[in-house]
């Protein structure tokens, strides 16, 4: 088992297509509550979204399949550009892009399971990254911007995902930065750099 675990570690992230019952005993929580699937699963690298959060990221997602985010680094920041591929967002650094082109391979990639969303409520994530990247806290400052900018009630905060998708000659990356730094959501991980 250990070797195969290896092997899998050397393989580009994204290499093994994850489903939900590779990931979870779906069968061992069909009795249990959100609540208790939510306790469960945060011991194994999960996150849960509220149905209802998820289906706006989802909807938000059809119509703007492409958003930008922003990851501190000691002397500035990151962007890394997520991309939809169905229930999967995959990210991959600005950098890469913009040297390899579609030849980018993906850095990060959060996987969306909404098996469970009609009957309990929730919509399983888990993430998979490429380690020489991203540490467990970087991806997880990731995740929670693709809350900020695709769940948010404030119209100013979607608008720049809109801004990226549809008029990117508007786009303003200083944005992306603001926004975080106003949510908060960076600090932490600014602080640990330090």
């Amino acid at each position: 088992r250990l070797e195969k675990l290896n092997e899998l570690k050397k393989q580009p992230v994204g290499y093994c297509k994850q489903t939900l019952d590779s990931v979870l005993n779906v069968e061992m929580v069909t009795d249990k509550t959100a609540e208790e699937i939510k306790q469960v699963i945060s011991n194994y690298c999960f996150s849960c979204l509220k149905a209802e959060k998820f289906d706006l990221i989802w909807k938000r997602a059809q119509k703007c399949p492409t958003f930008l985010c922003a990851l501190p680094r000691k002397e500035g920041y990151e962007f890394f550009v997520g991309q939809w591929s169905g229930a999967e967002l995959h990210f991959t650094s600005l950098i890469n892009i913009q040297t390899q082109g579609e030849a980018a391979a993906s850095q990060l990639i959060l996987y969306h399971y909404p098996e469970l969303q009609k009957e309990k409520g929730i919509v399983l994530m888990t993430a998979e990254m490429d380690s020489r990247f991203f540490n467990v806290s970087e991806a997880q400052c990731i995740a929670n911007q693709v809350q900020l900018f695709y769940a948010t009630d404030r119209s100013e905060t979607f608008g720049l995902v809109e801004t990226f998708n549809h008029r990117p000659n508007e786009f303003k990356y200083m944005s992306v930065i603001a926004e975080l730094e106003q949510s908060g959501l960076g600090r932490q991980l600014t602080a640990k750099l330090d």
